[in-house]
This record gives structure tokens, C-alpha cells and sequence, in this order.
């Protein structure tokens, strides 16, 4: 509760602590829980955010764009969210997609209407938008297509963006021409104006750039229309969710650490910060109110796209983690490359995010190996190195130092309490979170709610 302030409070402000001078309560309102990636994304997060969205009040995204995917199985039933947060299947919260977020319209609502045919219904009505959130445009995405394009035929490689003008519309938020939300719903004549002005801008740099200006002012202006009962002043409406009654609230990041635009294995990362200062820039919510910040790691490694990868496993392992484990990204249907769980990399997330707990997913993938390698360390030149290098040539120079563990060449998927689990997957878990010095609270071992192992 606030603090309300009267003439009382003005004495003896002269003398900090003076007798009779009344101090504001020190009241730090609700604590916030983020879910953050811990890997190169794809580890699972949907999962994790599900089981604590049933409890939540409030669930947020605060960063990235349609760029994301979560999966979420529920009853039987696939739900697949790229903008939309995966809280919004709790009938009883309330979602919201932060400042921090860029926002395709026609994307978004093209993914509400798909959902609410598999029975996701009245998303509409739980779902905020942050008048703040800058927008995502169609010649965003082929911009983005164009640069990708660009790439190839300069520097004989691409990034592996999505395309899905995720880069484009954070240059243009950065490049002070981006267009919000709040300006989509203020004066459009003036919007109008402002949006020529940037696509102007794109195609004298991209003479092939194609745009129906008036077509798509069209749209917009039906869009904004559907979207104006959703929008609110995001920064208000956080403050009152943080210091009004008690509240669950619940961040869900997308993306993950190592592709971070300042930590992660740059060029090859996302246009936003997925660690968890993204949580406090991307809703407004003070440092003061993150409470449990939880790192979702899988049990080996996976990454889409290209970039160093210094567990990869181009060999009969890798191809089994990728078949056994389904990986091919919800997003762009890629497949994704897979190896052995590196644990350099998941302490080094641990660094930039201070994790209280870890959730390790998809345990089961690893069920039929003989034997299991973890990467504990990176050699340069024979030496071993205490840091994670930013430099990516470097990184692609690392030697990994592995430590060997035996399989327990059971199946776990029916696994439900720790006890369920074979010891030598007892052992496993035991020995990454000695590793990385943060206690596992949950382990996965399938794809629904119910395969997620509580701890404690």
C-alpha cells in the first residue's frame, strides 16, 4: 500500500531520523517470478511458465516479438504462442505484452483467432497491451528477409534471423523513427504521415522494396480498432499490479541468454535482452520487485540457426537428440542442432541472471544412451579458461573438457516424483546442479503438465 503523505510528514526534514519525523513505509510491493532461457532457446520455458501461470495473476512478456515460440500441451490439446503469453490459457489471469515487446499486429491476431479454434476462448478479454510497445510492420519482415539476403551475398553467411522483422523493427525503435502502439491510436492522420516517412526511409536503402502504403494504412487502421480495448498504460497498470493487493505475477522470457543482444554469442542473437534486465526494462518494474528468477535448461543442447556451438554433435548422437527429441523450431521449422549439454554456457547465464532454481527439460530424450558426456569446461591452446569468450572466432576455437556419466537405459517418461527416476539419472541431475551451484527445482521428462517433476 502507498504511503499517503500530509503536513506532518514535513517536519524536521532538516535532520534525517529526527524524533516525530515520519519516514514513507518501506514497502516494496509484490515480488515478481521471471522464467528465462538459459541455453540458445527451444529448452522448454512454455513448459515451466504453464505450471506457474495456473497460480498466476498476472503473466507478462516483456521482450522479443513473434520471433519466439512456446509450445504448450494442455488435455491433449497443442497451443502454439509467439506473441501471445502462455498465461493466457488460465482463464483466470490476466496477460500482458509489455513495452519491451515489438508487436505484428496482424500476426498476433492471426495467432489469437488459431488458438481460439482449438477452444482457447475470450483471449481478447484477458489480454493487455502496452500503449508503449513499438510495432512491427509487413516491410519489417522483408527488410529483414532483404539484410538476410544481403549477408549471403557479402560475407558468404546470414545470421539465421526468423524474418520475421524482429531486427528491422528494434533498428528502427533505436533509430528513433519506430512507431507505437500509442501513436496507432492517436491521431492517425499524423500516424500516417510518420509511417510513409519510415517506409520512405527503408526504400532508399532497399530500391526493391515494394509497399502498398494505402493498403496497409487500411489495415492498420482496422487493426487498431480491434486492438484499442486491449491498451492500456502499461507502466500504470504494472505499478498497480506491483504495490496494490497481493498478486502473482509471472515474466516469461523468450529467446534465451546466449542470444542476448549484449551477452549472448553475438552476431548470431536476438535484437533484445532475454536475460533478465529485459524484465525490468521491458514492463517497467523496479529491480526491488524481482523475486525468483528460474533458468530453464534442457538436458543436453540444442540451437537453431547458425553460430559457435561448441557441444555440437555432428555424428549418430546429434541425430538422435534431434529425432528423439523433436527439434525443429515452433517458429521457423528448421531443424535444430543438437549436442551435448554444455555447462559453460548455462553457468554463464547463471552469472548475468543470478537463477534461484533451474528447471532441466526433456531428461527423457536421453533414456536409451550408454553413456552421457557433459561439458564442464573450454581449453584454449591446452589451458583451461575461467570466462565464456565474447570473441566468436575464439569460441569457435575452444576445446571442450567433457566428463563422462553412465546411461540408465530406462524409460522415465512415466516418472512422476524424484523417486521414480533410475539412480544414474538421479546422479546426473545431482551432478549439473553441483556444477552450476543452483538447486534444480523441476525436472521434464515429457511434453505436458504433468511430466514436470517437482523437487521441492
Amino acid at each position: 500500500m502507498s504511503h499517503t503523505w500530509s503536513a506532518k510528514d514535513q517536519k524536521n526534514t532538516s535532520q534525517p531520523g529526527a524524533v516525530g519525523q515520519k519516514r514513507p513505509r518501506n514497502d516494496t510491493g509484490n515480488k515478481v517470478t521471471v522464467v528465462l532461457g538459459a541455453q540458445w532457446g527451444d529448452e522448454g520455458k512454455g513448459k515451466v511458465v504453464d505450471l506457474l501461470a495456473t497460480e498466476a495473476d498476472v503473466v507478462c512478456r516483456c521482450q522479443g516479438g513473434n520471433n519466439a515460440g512456446h509450445t504448450v500441451v494442455v488435455d491433449g490439446k497443442e497451443y502454439d504462442f509467439h506473441l501471445l503469453p502462455s498465461g493466457i490459457i488460465n482463464p483466470k489471469s490476466i496477460s500482458l505484452i509489455g513495452n519491451g515487446v515489438v508487436i505484428h499486429l496482424p500476426g498476433l491476431f492471426e495467432e489469437g483467432d488459431k488458438n481460439d479454434k482449438k477452444g482457447l476462448k475470450g483471449w481478447e478479454k484477458r489480454l493487455i497491451v502496452s500503449d508503449r510497445a513499438h510495432l512491427v510492420f509487413d516491410f519489417h519482415q522483408v527488410v529483414d528477409g532483404l539484410q538476410e539476403s544481403e549477408r549471403q551475398a557479402q560475407e558468404g553467411k546470414n545470421i539465421g534471423t526468423t524474418k520475421k522483422g524482429i531486427g528491422p523493427a528494434y533498428s528502427s525503435k533505436a533509430s528513433r523513427t519506430g512507431l507505437r502502439v500509442c501513436d496507432l491510436l492517436g491521431d492517425f492522420k499524423d500516424f500516417s504521415t510518420r509511417f510513409k516517412n519510415l517506409v520512405h526511409h527503408y526504400q532508399s536503402m532497399y530500391p526493391s522494396l515494394e509497399v502498398d502504403i494505402e493498403d496497409q494504412l487500411k489495415k492498420l487502421k482496422e487493426y487498431a480498432e480491434r486492438l484499442r480495448p486491449m491498451v492500456r498504460d502499461g507502466v500504470y497498470y504494472m505499478n498497480e499490479a506491483l504495490h496494490g493487493p497481493p498478486k502473482k505475477i509471472l515474466v516469461e522470457g523468450a529467446n534465451a541468454a546466449l542470444l542476448d543482444i549484449d551477452f549472448g554469442t553475438y552476431p548470431f542473437v536476438t535484437s533484445s535482452n532475454c536475460t533478465v534486465g529485459g524484465a525490468c526494462t521491458g514492463l517497467g518494474i523496479p529491480p526491488l520487485n524481482i523475486g525468483d528468477v528460474f533458468g530453464v535448461a534442457k538436458a543436453y543442447t540444442t540451437r537453431v540457426g547458425i553460430g559457435a556451438f561448441p557441444t555440437e554433435q555432428l555424428n549418430a548422437v546429434g541425430e538422435l537428440l534431434q529425432t528423439r527429441g523433436h527439434e525443429v523450431g515452433v517458429t521457423t521449422g528448421r531443424k535444430r542442432r543438437c549436442g551435448w549439454l554444455d555447462l559453460v554456457i548455462v553457468r554463464y547465464a547463471h552469472m548475468i541472471n543470478g537463477f534461484t532454481a533451474i528447471a532441466l527439460t526433456k531428461l527423457d530424450i536421453l533414456d536409451v544412451l550408454d553413456e552421457i558426456k557433459v561439458g564442464v569446461a573450454y581449453k584454449l591452446n591446452g589451458k583451461r579458461i575461467p570466462h565464456f569468450p565474447a570473441n566468436m572466432d575464439v569460441l569457435h576455437k575452444v576445446e571442450v573438457e567433457y566428463e563422462t556419466l553412465p546411461g540408465w537405459k530406462t524409460d522415465t517418461s512415466a516418472a512422476r516424483k524424484w523417486n521414480d527416476l533410475p539412480a544414474k539419472a538421479q546422479n546426473y541431475i545431482r551432478f549439473i546442479e553441483n556444477h552450476i551451484g543452483v538447486p534444480i527445482k523441476w525436472v521434464g521428462v515429457g511434453k505436458s503438465r504433468e511430466c514436470m517433476i517437482q523437487m521441492f
